[in-house]
Formats: C-alpha cells, sequence, structure tokens
C-alpha cells in the first residue's frame, strides 16, 4: 500500500485533518520517493525502526519486515489515521505508537526499556528537524543510522565543508557523532501542502568516538568562537583558550571558528582550562 496523493486525500477528508503549518507538517504524497527513501534505508528483517513524526503512516506502512516499530506521532488528530493505516496493511501488530512531543523526550530513559540497535527513519516536522537531530546523535547512541527528510537548509549546514559560510555549531556537533551526507534531493512538489523551499535526504551512520574529550566544555568553546565568527579565535576564546591550550592542540590562535576541522576543535577542547 504506497500512498499517493489520491490516498492522502482521501485520508484527510475522512479523518478531518488540516495540515498544520505551526507543526510543521508537510506531507509526503510522491509514491516514488516512499520507495526511494525505503531502498536508501536498507530495512532488514532484524531491524528495530524509529519514526519521528509518523503522521498518518505513509512510511510507516512501508518498513516492511522490520522487527520492531515506534512510531512517534505529536498530533493527536493524526492518530486515528495512523492506526487505521497500519491496520489495513497489518503493520500494527508490531507497531508502538505513542503520542509524544520528541523534543521532551528524554532519549536515555526512553531506550532504557527498548534496548538493542535502532535505525530511524522519518519524514520530519520542518521546524524542530535541527535540534531534534542534534538531541538524538547526542543522546541515543542506540540509534545507529539516521535516514530523514529535511529542509535543504537544514541538510547542507549539517554537511558543511570547514570554511565555507554554512559550516557551524550544527555542522561540527553532528559530523562529531556521525558521518553526514545528502543522498537525495526532494523538490516540493512530492508534499501536501507544498512548502516552499526544497528538502533533502539526509544520512547519518554514527562513529565511534574514542577520544577523551569534555563535551560540555567542546560545546561551551563552539558557542564562544561561532558567537564571534569574523574574530580570531584567540579573542573569542579569552579566558577559555590561553598560548599553552592553543600550542598544545596545535590551533592556529590567529584561526577563525570555521577554519577548524572537527578534529582541531576535539584537540582544543582537550587543551582547553574546563
Amino acid at each position: 500500500m504506497v500512498i499517493g496523493i489520491r490516498e492522502v486525500q482521501s485520508i484527510l477528508d475522512r479523518h478531518s485533518i488540516f495540515p498544520s503549518r505551526s507543526l510543521g507538517q508537510n506531507f509526503v504524497t510522491d509514491p516514488n520517493i516512499i520507495r526511494k527513501v525505503i531502498r536508501l534505508a536498507d530495512l532488514r528483517p532484524e531491524d528495530q525502526v524509529l519514526e519521528i513524526g509518523a503522521g498518518f503512516g505513509a512510511l510507516t506502512c512501508e518498513f516492511g519486515e522490520v522487527s520492531r516499530i515506534i512510531a512517534i506521532e505529536f498530533d493527536r488528530y493524526l492518530l486515528p489515521a495512523l492506526n487505521e493505516t497500519l491496520q489495513e496493511t497489518e503493520m500494527l501488530g508490531k507497531t508502538e505508537i505513542l503520542h509524544r512531543d520528541a523534543m521532551e523526550i528524554k532519549w536515555d530513559e526512553f531506550f532504557s526499556t527498548r534496548p538493542g540497535k535502532w535505525k530511524m527513519v522519518s519524514n520530519l516536522p520542518y521546524n524542530i528537524s535541527a535540534p531534534l537531530l542534534l538531541d538524538l546523535l547526542e543522546n541515543a547512541p542506540q540509534v545507529m543510522e539516521i535516514l530523514v527528510m529535511v529542509q535543504r537548509e537544514v541538510g547542507e549546514r549539517f554537511v558543511a565543508n570547514v570554511g565555507t559560510s554554512s559550516y557551524g555549531i550544527p555542522s561540527v556537533k553532528a559530523q562529531y557523532w556521525a558521518d553526514v551526507s545528502i543522498v537525495g534531493q526532494i523538490p516540493p512538489k512530492v508534499f501536501f501542502p507544498v512548502p516552499k523551499v526544497d528538502s533533502v535526504l539526509l544520512r547519518f551512520s554514527r562513529r565511534s568516538r574514542t577520544e577523551q574529550v569534555n563535551l560540555e566544555v567542546m560545546w561551551r568553546l563552539l558557542k564562544a568562537g561561532f558567537g564571534h565568527r569574523r574574530k580570531m579565535l584567540r579573542k573569542s576564546l579569552k579566558g577559555h583558550v590561553g598560548a599553552v591550550e592553543f600550542n598544545s592542540a596545535g590551533v592556529d590562535p590567529k584561526s577563525r571558528p570555521q577554519d577548524l576541522t572537527v578534529d582541531d576543535w576535539v584537540s582544543l577542547a582537550i587543551a582547553a582550562k574546563s
């Protein structure tokens, strides 16, 4: 059951659903895009899948023979439609539907009762995508792979290279935790309602980190540095990092924040005064 525009309209009409701009709702209506997402997700029978912003189940019902699904949806008006879709496609039995605000979830507690490795596949609401992804990367190590549809500008910030205007705190944090890549372009016309921006398919593959770095210190340095991205680091990080620490980290104090790689920031945080 691949859901196209006719099915979407039927579901919306039948359940008196009106897409909410404030919740960032844009439902996928193109079966080809849905098939592409599923193909790139490379789902296996042993996989456990987390979906945030499940809507009425356009993606959920295509997860196939995976072992377990958690479908999180904040909009209570969508829950009957989601339940209906999953029942019709015989996916309801292995799906845990949660009416929750994903931004309020404490992921360490959430996964303490849901063990094992997880993949996340989602069409994320535009208004929460960036902070939610950073929260998951930092606090949900159980989620090993992430494939999400996000606004193009958000995706470009996550994959930005050193020295570019888009390279900033989201870039460093995301690339600290994962290998990040854009694996597909998504035009506005595949959504309902049609957004005014393009979207991309963004993939995260979690990395193994072995450095003993204090992340609170690293995040504090990022905030101080990128808060004054035109200044040299010796000025913006004054009080946090001195000449000895810059030398120990192998970082030029005349550099600006966008000149430092992720590994440079790690080295700086290790050397920095806590």
